[in-house]
């Protein structure tokens, strides 16, 4: 249950930056129909594709963060993590901008862009469902913040469920920005995009905290010589 509420938490509060990042996408989805409840089905078939993604994506993590703790580096792994989503949210005013860069570590994001915009043409729902899937493979702060916390559930299968739950926590505020239409600003998507990477920064300064094992309740818990959790521990005292 605390998996579940903490992938929720982390979905909801983080999703003013789906609606910053993914707001483009969400207001122009190929809706079959123009009636209220086709677009609503439209909406949530699209969304469900999302959650699918990041199912996958949990499941895919969840084994390599249990692969990494068997192997003792539970620790590094988490300063890892939070390193490269501070670099992440750095890099794109900067050095991701030069050619040399964007041609090595973006050319699979320009093929996922074309393939989206081929499907955009289409009106069906198989279409929306592969628009929803592809949306969630695409470079996201937020996405590789909750990446890292399956990584660290360390369990295939409860890593795909935070991330199935974690979806799930965004996709009231996609509803309510597919729904609205133009009604929503680009200033105010823009602003949530702002506020929201100040919760990703926090939550990726809270990865490294945890990775140093300063002894902090619940913010840096203190591991004993074979890397688990103090909960871990004290349960087996």
């Amino acid at each position: 249950m605390e998996i579940i509420l903490t992938a929720l938490t982390l979905g909801m509060l983080g999703s003013l930056h789906c609606v910053g990042m993914c707001g483009p996408i969400a207001l122009a989805l190929p809706v079959v129909s123009n009636s209220r409840w086709a677009r609503l089905r439209g909406i949530i078939t699209y969304n469900g594709g999302r959650v699918f993604t990041y199912s996958v994506l949990g499941l895919v993590f969840g084994l390599l963060g249990k692969t990494f703790i068997i192997a003792g580096y539970q620790q590094a792994l988490s300063i890892v993590l939070g390193g490269i989503i501070l670099l992440i949210l750095i890099l794109p005013t900067g050095y991701t901008q030069s050619s040399k860069f964007t041609g090595v570590a973006f050319k699979p994001v320009v093929k996922l862009k074309s393939a989206l915009g081929k499907l955009f043409a289409k009106k069906s729902y198989s279409s929306l469902f592969s628009i929803g899937v592809l949306n969630g493979l695409l470079p996201c702060g937020l996405v590789y913040t909750a990446v890292a916390g399956a990584i660290a559930v360390a369990d295939p299968f409860k890593a795909a469920g935070f991330m199935a739950f974690f979806g799930l926590g965004t996709i009231p505020a996609m509803l309510g920005l597919s729904l609205a239409g133009q009604k929503i600003s680009i200033g105010l998507r823009n602003n949530f995009r702002k506020v929201s990477v100040v919760f990703v920064s926090a939550m990726a300064v809270l990865l490294i905290l945890r990775g140093l094992n300063l002894g902090i309740p619940y913010v840096s818990p203190e591991l004993d010589k074979h890397n688990c959790t103090v909960h871990q521990c004290c349960a087996k005292k």
